[in-house]
């Protein structure tokens, strides 16, 4: 089979969310016909594929879902659908573990049962969630769980895990700021909203430098400042939006509650009244140390290992460590031109030279993990 092709194919149709009907029929098909048992629909558009039925279960995991954005590459197979695009490498992911089923379906690793598993909605954070909801490890027992992600600006072919903190919580947060608004030459009138998010904006800062101690890292980022004012209108509403990172619940919590307390401060001081809503994205990625070292092992018999950790970025692999054991491993795209270009970016373009290093990494996985 042409993988390349394969791949450029999925880059010319991306699909976004849970909802991903030609990528995941193009995957389950070629599966099924390789022989391979396929449970289709599995949370969303996730799909799962067995290969044995004897000795240990060991998962291995790639996302299928694009990005909403639009493409600027200048490559022959550019998306055709506008403001979908496969800018984090997923269909890159997606062909390397179905290179590596169909290499295991020629050549079984001894004494294991592996689950291919598919899935939809990395991007938003709710495919993990999804497979799990609709029964993934009742309906198909797994002893440990493995996930890949290429990383530009990385050697093709090597390799970086960690055990310990590894990927980023994401928390997401609103803010509404309700006031008296009015006409721009009477603000005494009114209460003034906008004066408040200011002074909420510059506070907020205080929860990482006055609120987090030293060794624990925490990012906390006003991303949008939303008013109903005009010209010559002083408003009434604002919303402030935003992101927090981190690598600890504790954190989290701690970030939240400062969060409202300062926020019930903040409009208390400017007469105004204050709403907060807040919730988790992605839990925080934390490599158990046991399969970490069975994930290097297996990366180490197909190149470079790198030891890292704590990158800023979230994964909702997460999701399937907070029940199963299992690690999450990156593999260099490249460091040159598009390759290196960061993930999201609308040039970025993964590097099908790296294939074969995947499927590689895959089947020396189902041996070790």
């Amino acid at each position: 089979m042409d993988l390349v092709a394969f791949r450029r194919d999925l880059h010319r149709h991306p699909e976004i969310g849970l909802d991903l009907p030609r990528t995941a029929a193009c995957v389950a098909d070629v599966l099924a016909a390789a022989g391979l048992e396929v449970s289709r629909d599995v949370g969303g558009s996730g799909l799962v594929a067995t290969l044995g039925t004897s000795g240990r279960i060991v998962g291995l995991r790639a996302d299928m879902d694009a990005l909403p954005i639009n493409e600027a590459t200048d490559h022959d197979y550019p998306s055709q659908t506008p403001a979908r695009f496969h800018g984090c490498g997923h269909d890159g992911h997606t062909t390397m573990l179905l290179g590596a089923a169909l290499a295991m379906v020629a050549d079984p690793p001894v004494d294991r049962t592996i689950r291919f598993v598919f899935q939809a909605d990395e991007e938003n954070g709710t495919g993990a969630r999804a497979m799990l909801a609709d029964g993934l490890l009742d309906r198909f027992a797994m002893d440990a769980i493995y996930g890949l992600h290429n990383m530009p600006g990385v050697a093709p072919g090597t390799f970086v895990t960690g055990a310990g903190p590894f990927f980023a919580f994401e928390d997401n947060f609103e803010i509404r700021l309700t006031g008296r608004g009015g006409h721009a030459s009477a603000p005494e009138v009114g209460t003034d909203a906008l004066v408040a998010g200011a002074a909420l904006v510059g506070a907020l800062q205080t929860i990482v430098s006055r609120g987090v101690a030293g060794r624990d890292h925490a990012v906390v980022s006003v991303t949008e400042f939303v008013t109903d004012g005009a010209r010559n209108v002083i408003p009434s509403n604002v919303a402030l939006r935003g992101d927090c990172r981190g690598y600890a619940d504790a954190v989290s919590a701690r970030i939240e509650m400062r969060m409202r307390d300062i926020a019930a401060g903040i409009a208390a001081t400017h007469g105004v009244t204050a709403e907060v809503d807040y919730g988790t994205s992605f839990r925080p990625l934390v490599n158990p140390p046991q399969a970490t070292a069975r994930a290097r092992e297996a990366a180490a018999q197909v190149g470079p290992v790198h030891e890292g950790g704590r990158y800023g970025a979230s994964e909702d692999f997460a999701e399937f460590l907070a029940h199963i054991d299992g690690a999450f491993v990156l593999m260099g795209n490249g460091t040159e031109d598009a390759h290196a270009l960061p993930l999201h970016n609308p040039a970025y373009d993964f590097n099908d030279a790296i294939i074969p290093a995947g499927i590689a990494f895959w089947q020396e996985m189902a041996l070790r993990g």
